[in-house]
């Protein structure tokens, strides 16, 4: 690979948003405590879903600065895994959902999971979506005119 495919590779890795999907123990208060180590180390939780069993969670959540969650989720011993997200900026419109969902049906791009930021880039809503195929995904977004977000666009 020569130097500037490198650099244009390693400037997309940088520019993926990142879901970390944290085990824990189902217990009260769990879910604070993760989220104040986060606040002490100046991590700032942007998107969250939680799934819950009776014993057990796993809480999906985005943070504003992946490379320090990855370490603070190493340093405490946190047991996590990564994956990538398409997240697209939706407009006021109620009919936005209903075209993003189209667009995914018609490019035969499954969704796994999905849920909506807590902060509103631009002042606008996002969607975060852990899909099938990313680039499928994210190909046919932007064949239909939507915004798709990048870690710069939700850190703070």
């Amino acid at each position: 690979m020569e130097a500037n495919e490198l650099e244009t590779e390693k400037g997309h890795l940088e520019e993926e948003v990142k879901q970390f999907s944290v085990f824990m123990e189902n217990k009260v208060g769990r879910l604070l405590d993760i989220v104040k180590i986060l606040s002490a180390a100046n991590i700032h939780v942007v998107a969250l879903s939680i799934l819950d069993t009776a014993d057990s969670a796993i809480v999906r959540l985005v943070a504003d600065d992946p490379d320090k969650a990855r370490s603070v989720f190493a340093e405490h011993a946190f047991a996590y895994t990564e994956v990538s997200l398409v997240v697209v900026e939706l407009s006021s419109s109620a009919t936005d959902l209903k075209a993003v969902l189209t667009a995914l049906l018609q490019a035969e791009c499954n969704i796994h999971s999905s849920y909506s930021l807590l902060t509103r880039p631009r002042g606008k809503a996002a969607l975060a979506l852990h899909v099938e195929d990313s680039e499928v995904a994210s190909s046919v977004l932007q064949a239909n005119q939507f915004k798709l977000l990048t870690q710069r666009d939700i850190s703070r």
